[in-house]
């Protein structure tokens, strides 16, 4: 399918945040979960403003480039390759479907865990400390998926530069 200046261009602008995203959030995933993060830590997040500080990147980058991928970039993607593209979820179970997503229903655990991470960051520290720890699990997922999508635009023409593996 050829796609219009503006497609591509988006393709483009789209394409670059998402590798940045990454970046940012593999950064910001090392310094958190340097160690387990375990409910102890959670607790002392109050008195301790810097890993504060980190844990909210951690959600907020997570959050931030999962909805990239599959709020932003996906239908985009799909509509470029041909596909009908529809509801959030019927638009995951395509991208299921061509490979490039593991599982949808992983992406929607991944959504969840991201909500959770947000609105039980002040209440409990045993459900936020898993859900961070679930939510570090997810990364190299997240990863996964950036990469797949750099090099399968590159590949067919639809970057204007060289994608670089995060690491």
């Amino acid at each position: 399918m050829t796609l219009d200046p503006e497609q591509l261009d988006r393709l483009h602008f789209l394409s670059r945040v998402i590798e940045r995203e990454l970046k940012y959030l593999l950064t910001t995933d090392r310094r958190v979960f340097s160690e387990p993060f375990v409910p102890a830590r959670a607790s002392g997040l109050p008195d301790n403003i810097e890993e504060a500080e980190r844990v909210d990147a951690f959600v907020s980058r997570f959050g931030r480039l999962q909805d990239t991928l599959g709020d932003k970039l996906l239908p985009l993607y799909l509509h470029a390759l041909g596909e009908r593209t529809g509801a959030a979820i019927d638009n995951l179970d395509r991208a299921e479907k061509l490979g490039l997503i593991p599982s949808s229903d992983d992406w929607i655990a991944m959504r969840k865990l991201r909500n959770k991470m947000v609105h039980e960051y002040i209440e409990d520290p045993i459900t936020l400390a898993d859900a961070l720890q679930a939510g570090h699990d997810y990364v190299p997922i997240l990863s996964k998926v950036v990469a797949y999508f750099l090099a399968d635009m590159q590949a067919r023409g639809w970057t204007a530069w060289t994608f670089r593996q995060a690491r």
